[in-house]
């Protein structure tokens, strides 16, 4: 049996086209809303067809010290050129990234997570300070 973890995959995302890249500042103020952006296909294009798409984003959060991480948001994408006229004949694709706003009280890891249709679980993390 597989532990949960080593389902996710990593790698350098300005080679991978399927890491979350996490977008914010190094360090920000204790108690201070802030703005977290995180993309998939940054540096290499995503395919976003009907067959090949990223269908969720999420962000977590783990403080310094803290045994456990929190859950600050996700994002679902749900057009991906489906059409009554077939796959990829629609006028409607998602685009996936997505804009958090949070406020920490302590430096901790941003940790982010996406699903590929094809190619499964990624992740990718971020250290970030408090002043």
């Amino acid at each position: 049996m597989s532990n949960f973890g080593e389902l996710y995959q990593t790698a350098d995302w300005k080679s991978e086209k399927h890491v979350p890249v996490i977008a914010c500042q190094d360090t920000v103020a204790a108690d201070t809303p802030f703005t977290v952006t995180v993309t998939v296909g940054k540096e290499i294009a995503h395919p976003n067809t009907t067959e090949h798409h990223i269908r969720w984003i999420k962000l977590y959060f783990k403080p310094d010290g803290d045994k456990f991480c929190y859950e600050v948001g996700g994002c679902e994408f749900n057009a991906h050129g489906e059409c009554v006229d077939g796959p990829n004949k629609g006028n409607v694709y998602a685009d996936p990234s997505a804009t958090l706003q949070m406020k920490i009280k302590k430096a901790g890891l941003l940790l982010a997570a996406s699903y590929c249709n094809i190619h499964g679980l990624w992740q990718n993390s971020l250290q970030i300070k408090v002043s």
